[in-house]
């Protein structure tokens, strides 16, 4: 018998040591037109059955490894795979899986797929107590969810899930803005973010709330700061996840663009709509987070409200660069040779880089959103 266990296909990158347990397929919204992920795949729920027996699963092929490595599971040994699969029909990569999470203690778990909260309180809540009940270990739970769905469920249900082990939520606010909102079919209005933030918040959990620059194009960029930054005053969830808009070849977004319909802002212009985002915060403890390769300047990180002027210093820097020195930095940062501002320094190959991306494409700006669509 095979011990596989269903996987789909993101987490969020702070869910990188996290187990994956799905527990829906795909997205049952499936029409943002910048989000590509599960573009043509149909959404269906998982029985509370098929996730148990996964859960099973993962603990027997934990308890091999542990068996096999002495209860010391030190990296990713091909070792100590071969000897805990022994005769196992399960593919490595399901082993491997599994090695990796003890490696980093078994701490976290990650619900998949767009949209856990879907699923009847109860019934998830019964995944949740057989997953706690299995590795009792684990300090964190962690599911994204729709703010459309959390906000027709009652605060009763959301303590449910809460109380039943589920302690964060990521909600894929990206604008808190209704024109923008409606601009890229996204299915739920600000005043449905600030309801499900709200009570998400009231319930105890742990939200991440999803923030994109550059989302409402040159036409709606102030809006789409403000409105969003009024979103998250309202709820001061726990973080917010910055994710610079990269419009992707092949989602409607990109067909708009195509058509001359959304024009995309440039690197410079999104870290403009960034400050006056966090200029824009007010009230709130949240901590700012910019953990993706699509946001320029990864360090505008912080906790408000200590931290607010720091966050702005680090934007009013690059923006004070000369002209010339913010390409190369865009350039290096795109590529991997810097990673924040303060590795910034002058550099000759970078300069020819930037020489050749201007020849070939007309300007930085258009080199490097071909560098980002082929990197997502």
């Amino acid at each position: 018998m095979s011990l596989e266990f269903e996987m789909g296909p993101i987490r969020p990158p702070s869910e990188a040591t996290s187990i994956l347990v799905r527990v829906t397929r795909n997205c049952p919204w499936n029409r943002c037109a910048f989000c590509n992920t599960y573009r043509g795949q149909k959404f269906s729920r998982r029985s509370v059955e098929e996730v148990v027996r996964d859960i099973d699963n993962i603990r027997t092929i934990a308890d091999r490894i542990l068996d096999a490595a002495g209860n010391e599971a030190q990296g990713l040994s091909s070792r100590v795979i071969a000897k805990a699969r022994g005769l196992d029909i399960t593919p490595e990569e399901y082993y491997r899986q599994v090695l990796f999470w003890l490696h980093h203690g078994m701490k976290s778990a990650f619900l998949q797929d767009a949209n856990s909260l879907i699923l009847p309180a109860e019934d998830l809540a019964k995944i949740l107590r057989h997953l706690l009940h299995c590795f009792p270990e684990l300090v964190r739970i962690t599911s994204y969810a729709r703010a459309k769905t959390v906000s027709k469920k009652s605060l009763e249900d959301m303590k449910l899930l809460r109380e039943a082990g589920l302690s964060r939520l990521h909600f894929g606010m990206e604008s808190g803005c209704d024109e923008v909102l409606d601009l890229v079919d996204k299915g739920v209005t600000a005043a449905e973010h600030i309801d499900a933030g709200r009570k998400a918040m009231e319930a105890g959990f742990d939200l991440s709330e999803y923030y994109m620059p550059g989302l409402g194009g040159k036409a709606l960029w102030e809006q789409n700061a403000r409105e969003s930054a009024r979103v998250i005053n309202a709820v001061s969830p726990t973080f917010v996840r910055i994710r610079s808009t990269v419009p992707l070849p092949g989602t409607p977004l990109g067909e708009m663009m195509a058509k001359g319909e959304w024009q995309p802002l440039t690197e410079e212009e999104k870290v403009r709509e960034l400050r006056l985002f966090i200029d824009s915060l007010e009230g709130i403890t949240s901590r700012i987070v910019s953990d993706h390769i699509m946001n320029l300047l990864e360090d505008v990180e912080g906790t408000m409200p200590a931290e607010k002027e720091k966050m702005l210093g680090v934007i009013d820097r690059f923006l004070a660069m000369p002209h010339d020195d913010k390409e190369i930095f865009i350039i290096g940062r795109r590529i991997g040779h810097f990673r924040t501002l303060d590795d910034f320094h002058p550099d000759g190959e970078l300069a020819a880089v930037r020489k050749k991306l201007i020849d070939a494409f007309g300007s930085i700006d258009a080199g490097m959103l071909e560098v980002l669509r082929n990197y997502i």
